[in-house]
């Protein structure tokens, strides 16, 4: 039988000073960077891989769910298990399998391996998604849990911004397109290792029961997570086409196979991402929603705009507006979880919000690059693009919905939108 010191909490930063708070607070982001880099660095490489194992846009978008499958997966264990057993129990192995995936992509060959690469990317994000940004949270304390919310997506948005556009420069100008870019990943993968062994962080006593459950937030904060995921997943969609068929429309329709190219577009997005959510950092939850609404909108506009008029340009200019309506989205969503739910299952509670997010996500899609099968691609998109603005809609309706809850009720005491 395990002893009594063996399940107290160590030591952690609640008494430290500020400044360390956030210093290490600010270390904590870098792990959620370094693995959403490898899980969007394969962005240009979506059609060099389909040219070289000649396969379908069906397949090549079910290629890039996969990664959410996997992620779903991860966050129905990893929020319970990082909550129960601590931060580290959940982060240390999943930056291994990241280091695994990044192999098993490196030496490829065929759809299947490409697929398990995926899956594997996929299970160490969705730790990094929710242990992780719980870490970022316990590490920069109570008083700061707003900084948290936005450390968390900024990291978020680092490495899904970064990751694309690394990628697509080190595949144009290195030999072995794609490979090289995963050997380099993999060095940045140990430093976040790291950084992760050293964290001060604190080991909760273990007082829950199950291991497997849907991650679920408290009844007091259903419906802050429901208009989060409505704003937020038809936000992250935009962002999801510029990482798997941006490059196609830009090779097909837009005139360009530059691979730097096909990096530059998921990457302004996320530039313009981590730009919008620290220019707004201090806005109101309702104020960040409405904007990752209206950000949708356009960029859904400009996405057919780009089809009609065959320019480069006008994709770069629907990536402008996804980045923020993804950022903004993620941002209020976090924010208002950070505010409704207490430390003990913020981890589930951030697995919750984006098992959801992107399930949304990664279904549309999905259903995207089968109907670009049979339609045209620019057909598919224009489809696409509208059924984005009518989810955003609904978005909006959910949202007003529940800031129309009775004063005086558990979810106003706790926080709404």
């Amino acid at each position: 039988m395990a002893s009594h010191a063996a399940t107290a909490p160590l030591p952690n930063l609640a008494d430290a000073p500020a400044p360390a708070a956030k210093a290490w607070a600010v270390l904590a982001a870098w792990p959620i960077t370094a693995v959403f880099m490898l899980g969007n660095i394969a962005s240009p490489l979506y059609v060099v891989w389909q040219a070289q194992f000649g396969f379908s846009k069906g397949t090549l978008t079910a290629i890039f769910c996969w990664y959410m499958v996997g992620l779903a997966a991860s966050l129905l264990v990893s929020g319970v298990v990082s909550d129960r057993l601590g931060r580290k129990a959940v982060l240390l192995p999943a930056l291994g399998l990241a280091v695994v995936a990044a192999v098993v992509l490196a030496t490829a060959d065929g759809v299947a391996a490409l697929s398990i690469g995926r899956v594997l990317t996929g299970l160490a994000t969705g730790a990094l998604v929710s242990a992780g940004t719980a870490a970022v949270t316990d590490l920069a304390g109570t008083d700061h849990r707003r900084l948290a919310a936005l450390l968390g997506s900024i990291g978020v948005a680092v490495g899904t911004g970064l990751g694309p556009i690394w990628g697509g420069l080190l595949a144009e100008t290195l030999p072995g397109p794609t490979t090289t870019v995963f050997w380099i990943q993999i060095a940045l993968l140990l430093i976040a290792i790291a950084v992760v062994a050293r964290m001060p962080l604190a080991r909760p006593r273990d007082t829950g029961t199950g291991w497997i459950r849907l991650p679920r937030v408290p009844a007091s904060a259903r419906r802050n997570l429901l208009a989060a995921v409505a704003i937020a997943g038809p936000a992250l969609t935009t962002t999801s086409f510029m990482l798997a068929l941006a490059p196609s429309l830009l090779t097909e329709q837009l005139g360009t196979d530059n691979r730097i190219v096909a990096g530059a577009v998921p990457a302004t997005a996320f530039a313009a991402s981590i730009l919008a959510q620290l220019a707004l950092r201090g806005s109101s939850v309702l104020r960040l929603l409405l904007l990752s609404a209206t950000g949708t909108v356009l960029a859904s506009a400009a996405l057919i705009a780009a089809v009609a008029t065959a320019e480069p340009a006008v994709l770069l200019l629907s990536a402008a507006f996804a980045g923020p309506a993804q950022g903004l989205g993620l941002l209020g969503g976090l924010s208002m979880l950070n505010r409704a739910v207490p430390s003990s299952g913020l981890a589930e509670a951030n697995a919750a919000l984006n098992i959801t997010t992107y399930g949304l996500a990664g279904g549309l899609a999905l259903g995207l690059g089968h109907r670009s099968d049979a339609v045209g691609l620019g057909a598919a998109i224009d489809d696409f693009a509208i059924a984005l603005v009518v989810l955003t809609a609904i978005g909006l309706g959910l949202t007003a919905w529940a800031r129309r809850e009775p004063a005086g009720s558990p979810a106003t005491a706790t926080g709404r939108p």
